[in-house]
């Protein structure tokens, strides 16, 4: 059975956010606007995607 993932794409800029925001961009892999990396399903991703919500964008992969 294969593994569920997640695409998660900047699309705001981290200038300006909280240092807990911009250090979770940079965990997450992302520095500029419009990179994508693709990630396992899981509570821990889906925790930091939570903490930048409204910088990025997630999309569920086949």
């Amino acid at each position: 059975m294969s593994e569920k993932k997640i695409r998660v794409t900047q699309i705001g800029s981290g200038n300006g956010q909280k240092p807990g925001q911009q250090a979770t961009l940079i965990g997450l892999g992302l520095n500029k606007i419009s990179k994508s990396r693709d990630y396992a399903d899981t509570l821990e991703v889906r925790g930091m995607i939570k903490k930048v919500a409204h910088l990025v964008k997630v999309e569920e992969l086949a």
